[in-house]
Formats: C-alpha cells, sequence, structure tokens
C-alpha cells in the first residue's frame, strides 16, 4: 500500500494507524462496515480465548490472544474517532486517570496495611467517582450481562465488604461449620460443584431457566440490600456497632414485608 511503512517490528501506535487504514475510502470492505454490535460477540469470543490460554499456560498463545483483545480495543475505539466523540488516546488517558485515582496508597499519602483495606479505599474512590450515593447503587453497577453465576458472585462480594451482609443458612452449612474449616479446597470445589450441578438438573425438570432464576434472585437480594440500607440509615444507627443477630433482624423484617 502507498505511504504505508512496513517494518519489522510494530508497536500500539501502528495498531491504531492500521486500523485506521482499514476503515478508511480505501481499506477493507469488510472492516468498513462494522459497527460496535456487529463485532460485540467477536470481543466476548477473544475474551474467552484469552482466558483459555491463561488456564493452559501457554505463553504464545497468550501473547497472540491478547493481541486479539487489543484490536478490539483499537477497532471499537477508531469507530468512535470516527464519530468525533473519543479516541484511543482518550481511552488511554481515562484508565491512567482511574488507576492513580484508586490507588491513593501508591500515589498520594493514604496508608493501607493490606489488600483488604486496599480493596475498602478502592470501592468508596469508585462510589465518589461513579456518583453512587448508597450501597446499594454499587451492587447494581454490578453489569447484568455477566453470567448470572459470575454476576451473583461479585454482588455478593460486594455486599460483604460494605458490613451490611448477612449470610444465610443452607444445606451446605456443614461446610461452614468450624470443625470443617481444615477441609482441603478440592473438597469444597467437588462438593459445591455437584450441589451446583444437581440444582441446574432439577431446574430443567421443573422446567425452570437457572441462569433466569439466579438472575432474578440477585435482583430482589439487591432490592432487600437496598432496604436495609434505608432502614438503618432512617433509624439513625452505625453499621459498625449492630451485631450479626441485630443486622439479620433487620433483615428478616425487610424480607417478610
Amino acid at each position: 500500500m502507498s505511504g504505508f511503512e512496513f517494518k519489522e517490528n510494530y508497536n500500539i501506535e501502528d495498531l491504531v494507524k492500521i486500523v485506521k487504514i482499514l476503515r478508511s475510502e480505501n481499506g477493507c470492505p469488510w472492516d468498513k462496515e462494522q459497527d460496535h454490535h456487529s463485532i460485540r460477540k467477536d470481543f466476548l469470543e477473544e475474551t474467552y480465548e484469552v482466558l483459555e490460554a491463561i488456564d493452559t499456560d501457554n505463553t504464545e498463545l497468550l501473547r497472540e490472544e491478547l493481541g486479539d483483545v487489543l484490536l478490539q480495543v483499537v477497532f471499537h475505539s477508531q469507530i468512535e474517532t470516527e464519530c468525533n466523540s473519543f479516541t484511543f488516546d482518550d481511552v488511554a488517558d481515562e484508565v491512567c486517570k482511574k488507576l492513580i485515582t484508586r490507588h491513593p496508597h501508591v500515589f498520594g499519602d493514604i496508608k493501607v496495611e493490606n489488600s483488604e483495606q486496599v480493596l475498602k479505599n478502592w470501592d468508596n474512590i469508585k462510589k465518589k467517582t461513579k456518583e453512587q450515593e448508597t450501597y446499594k447503587d454499587t451492587l447494581e453497577s454490578v453489569s447484568k450481562i455477566l453470567p448470572a453465576l459470575m454476576r451473583s458472585y461479585k454482588v455478593a462480594q460486594r455486599a460483604e465488604r460494605t458490613g451490611l451482609s448477612v449470610i444465610k443458612a443452607s444445606p451446605l452449612d456443614i461446610l461452614l461449620d468450624e470443625k470443617a474449616q481444615n477441609i482441603d479446597k478440592d473438597v469444597y470445589s467437588r462438593v459445591i460443584g455437584n450441589t451446583l450441578l444437581s440444582f441446574v438438573n432439577f431446574a430443567r425438570k421443573v422446567g425452570v431457566d437457572p441462569e433466569e432464576a439466579l438472575q432474578k434472585a440477585t435482583d430482589s437480594y439487591i432490592e432487600d440490600f437496598g432496604k436495609v440500607e434505608e432502614t438503618i440509615r432512617l433509624e439513625g444507627k452505625d453499621v459498625s456497632s449492630l451485631s450479626i443477630d441485630e443486622l439479620d433482624a433487620i433483615w428478616q423484617k425487610v424480607q417478610t414485608k
């Protein structure tokens, strides 16, 4: 191609230029036709291929698949550049600023002693920058596009860090018993995996979509969480001063309404 410089090694600036050429008037017909929606699934597929490379410890494949994910980022950015919305540099600028802002213990004067404190600070900073007024808002910010099990895990994880979460009794209580704390992690994995599989099979037999059921249950949990948070606020109480029994009583009260 006239004006294009072939090299032995290329960098990120070259990738941006190449994608721009592919999308140009004299570029590739297929690339020019694409929009965010037409290549949406490609992004997901490339991400899964990265995960596969990680799971198989294949560093050469990982390098290749990370490149494919990077291509997706650059391609989507180029589409927006053509709309005078934002550029790839804007994307890089925003994530750099986010990392600096959310790591005040590295780029500022905040002191932390462990990863748990880092995560709490991260949540609090994110809550402010995303203009999330309540902890419920932080739970609702977990993408509903995520698979149900992944979404429910992230919601529960964030809820636990707020101090408002109460773990309910379940058929797996034996695994949570103090006497069982020394059980090998593989045993936990096997029991939980088999239990999940049993529930999926039961759902199939009774005609319930387990993905949809878990999404609805997660939505319901977030709603109840919001009510608990609001109840504590209206009563003028401090979460840290509440015992597990007091917190559980509030949850019970909310869920019976």
